[in-house]
């Protein structure tokens, strides 16, 4: 076979130390890889998990669905065919919309999955989330959130107890395991060449039944960005996840997949960097949310570098950074006064950017102190006046000055004659001390992955299944383009969850 990609530059030759068998190998302990490994289990599949790491990945805390149990209890209904036609049409429709239907009639079952044998025999529960409100075209939510929970105030983080619980039904997770290459017997992946990375050895996996990608993506491989998705290093300074090098992506391509044409990602506009960067000289892999500032993701004023509004800041979070791609040097400034914390409370953001449980803020009183450690740190700068805050921002003094005097007026006329932001989200800038600083995007994940079908089958450049591969999570496609939709709040992770559960019970009943 022609391994043209070889992410992970392995000098394999061929020899292996040993092999080993298993029916089910799952690549990636993350949110699909684990769901897909309980899911094949369960159906009483033997199943190995191979993870680079030294752990599971996070598992995510909202999870998104239609019709979970929680939904039920709390007297909450979802219009399917409306929520599906919404994320069909954010993707311009270049998806496949049968996988997005796939996802919806299947999301309640894996959400319903974890609540039943992972939170409630440790005393915790799923809350759903109602109150997505549709305030204009530009605001639009479903309220698909259902978020782990003990005392329905604060998450209860489930990881662990997945992990447990995977053991306890005989699943071999083998961490410190990279893969290097699928082994293709025929037209049929009959296993891998991993490489146990603690004692250098190459191992032969052989897996009777399949192979689940499950590794996330590529967003932390330059090279891959370069070659699909060069916009990205331009609008991102950060890259929140380090494990996802494309191994799983470039394995199946080496074995004749194919693989969405055009990017999507998934980006938070909460990239906080010191005023000068430049995006060309910045792009910073971190696990542990480096500089990351809350704040970012509020419908706060928004300039270019040259001191300009240039679109309504209250849009998709990832949207921001999409405009500003547009805008000269592809960074951005945040202007907010000394009442952002009253601000907040009004701006009903949703997903992890709200302030209160399930939001990652608390309290308005938290999200100032969060803000605080940057002031601290010199990269949110105060001033006295406007002038002074332009010039620690290296913006034009008068055109940030112009800038925020219109943007008063606005708040004033309580209508947003230029973007069109809602009334309610306008804030002015006007009480001191006054506060700013750069932003640019920090990339969660690639989204554009291998194309599979709805068994979850990595299809070849027939549109034929190659056979026992399967994928899931972010290695899989066909689901997203261009940007993430935030106003379905929990997609991505039940996307990875939902999708991993049946890749590992197809795989399990071959």
């Amino acid at each position: 076979m022609s391994n043209q990609w070889n992410v992970d530059h392995f000098d394999f030759d061929g020899t292996v130390s040993a092999t080993v068998t298993t029916d089910v190998l799952v690549v990636g302990a993350g949110n699909a890889g684990m769901m897909a490994a309980a899911a094949a289990a369960e159906k009483h599949a033997q199943v190995m998990v191979i993870e680079k790491e030294a752990t599971i990945n996070l598992l995510r805390l909202g999870l998104g669905a239609v019709g979970t149990n929680a939904q039920k209890r709390a007297g909450l209904t979802i219009n399917k065919y409306d929520l599906v036609e919404y994320l069909a049409a954010f993707a311009q429709h270049n998806v496949d919309e049968g996988l997005l239907y796939h996802w919806a009639n299947h999301s309640a079952e894996a959400v319903n999955w974890v609540e039943d044998n992972i939170l409630k025999p440790h005393g915790a529960h799923l809350r759903s989330e109602p109150d997505a409100m549709v305030t204009s075209s530009a605001y639009e939510g479903f309220p698909t959130e259902n978020d782990p929970t003990i005392d329905d105030q604060t998450f209860a983080s489930y990881g662990d107890w997945f992990q447990e619980k995977v053991t306890d039904m005989g699943v071999d997770l083998k961490f410190n395991t990279a893969l290097v290459e699928l082994v293709k017997t025929d037209d049929v992946v009959t296993g891998a060449i991993v490489k146990d990375l603690t004692t250098g050895a190459y191992l032969q996996v052989n897996a009777s039944k399949g192979v689940i990608l499950c590794t996330g993506g590529y967003s932390a491989n330059k090279d891959l960005l370069k070659a699909w998705n060069p916009l990205a290093l331009k609008k991102n300074v950060y890259n929140d996840s380090p494990r996802n090098n494309g191994a799983g992506i470039t394995s199946a391509l080496n074995v004749g997949a194919i693989k969405d044409e055009e990017p999507a990602e998934c980006i938070f506009d909460r990239g906080l960097v010191p005023v000068g960067t430049k995006t060309d000289d910045m792009f910073v892999q971190t696990a542990t949310y480096q500089d990351w500032l809350w704040l970012g993701s509020h419908p706060l004023l928004k300039v270019n570098l040259r001191g300009q509004r240039f679109a309504n800041e209250s849009v998709p979070y990832q949207f921001i950074v999409n405009a500003a791609s547009k805008q000269p040097g592809y960074l951005y400034a945040m202007i907010w006064d000394a009442n952002y914390g009253e601000y907040a409370k009004q701006f009903h953001t949703l997903g992890c950017a709200r302030v209160g449980f399930p939001g990652y803020m608390a309290s308005a009183e938290k999200l100032e102190a969060d803000t605080q450690q940057y002031v601290d740190k010199g990269l949110v700068v105060k001033a006295d006046t406007i002038e002074e805050l332009a010039e620690k921002l290296q913006l034009p003094v008068d055109a940030l000055k112009t800038t925020v005097a219109r943007n008063n007026e606005l708040v004033k006329d309580n209508i947003d004659q230029d973007f069109g932001k809602e009334a309610y989200r306008l804030t002015p800038v006007e009480q001191k001390p006054y506060y700013g600083c750069i932003l640019g995007g920090r990339i969660l994940c690639t989204s554009d992955g291998l194309r599979v079908n709805k068994q979850m089958a990595v299809i070849n450049e027939k549109y034929e299944p190659i056979k026992h591969l399967y994928a899931a999570g972010n290695d899989s496609g066909g689901f997203f383009f261009g940007s993430y939709p935030d106003r379905v709040p929990g997609l991505a992770a039940s996307h990875a969850q939902t999708f991993g559960r049946l890749a590992g019970q197809q795989a399990a009943a071959n």
